[in-house]
């Protein structure tokens, strides 16, 4: 079994059963303790678990959308200002879950724009902005993170499509790979990517290496990349030998 796959049902035995011990994580997945134990291990530091005497858990509280949102304002509102400044009045625009995309949102008001969310926080900024037409996508509410997720948001991506998607995500590995925490966020991911035009990734210093077990997409996917950080050689290299336009505020 790829490690990529243990580690989901791993995290996904912890949130479904509270706590679990190293032996029966090993039982469950057919792998050694060791194996299981080095899991552990690469989890916690991807902050998705936190290991304990014998085992791990998992804290299910309502800390991700509500915490990360108080982190790194300035430089997000850097990036929000730039990728608005993009849009055209009349334009349709996508975007993601996650806090930039909800800092983008506060930037569109007084648009005339049609936008297109997941992003229950989006949704409230926009509501009452009568100039910009709102669509918010079905699916199951995932409280904690303030967002719409599963087939019927999969199922109404496929029947739309944007001039822009802006695109969230945990972190971006040195290869330029896009990548994300929450396995059940992937699909919705990537269904807003073969609905965009054109596809932006927005991604602020932090971001870079980040974190992320799961893969969201590559480079090849992305139109433009916009951050507030400098990129090492090898990673901006990625970018723009995929054709990325690399833009820096």
């Amino acid at each position: 079994m790829l490690a990529e796959r243990r580690h989901q049902l791993i995290l996904r035995a912890l949130r479904s059963g509270g706590p679990a011990a190293v032996t029966d994580l090993s039982e469950q997945l057919g792998v050694s303790p060791a194996t299981i134990r080095r899991d552990l291990v690469r989890l916690e530091e991807e902050g998705l678990l936190t290991r304990v005497h014998g085992g791990a858990v998992v804290d299910e509280g309502d800390q991700p959308f509500a915490e990360v949102a108080e982190v790194r304002v300035a430089e997000k509102d850097a990036i929000a200002a730039k990728a608005a400044s993009m849009v055209r009045d009349g334009q349709s625009v996508l975007l993601d879950i996650g806090t930039t995309a909800y800092r983008l949102a506060r930037q569109l008001h007084g648009r005339r724009l049609t936008v297109i969310t997941s992003n229950l926080v989006v949704y409230e900024e926009l509501a009452d902005d009568e100039g910009i037409e709102l669509v918010l996508l079905g699916g199951m509410v995932r409280r904690e993170y303030r967002s719409l997720v599963g087939f019927l948001t999969e199922d109404n991506l496929r029947q739309l499509h944007a001039d822009w998607l802006f695109l969230g995500t945990s972190g971006v590995r040195p290869g330029g790979q896009v990548m994300d925490t929450t396995v059940v966020e992937v699909p919705v991911k990537r269904a807003m990517i073969r609905a965009g035009d054109k596809v932006v990734l927005l991604a602020d210093s932090a971001k870079f290496p980040g974190t992320g077990m799961a893969r969201v997409c590559g480079p090849g996917e992305l139109d433009v990349l916009v951050t507030n950080g400098s990129l090492d050689p090898g990673t901006r290299s990625s970018f723009e030998d995929a054709g990325v336009d690399v833009v820096t505020v």
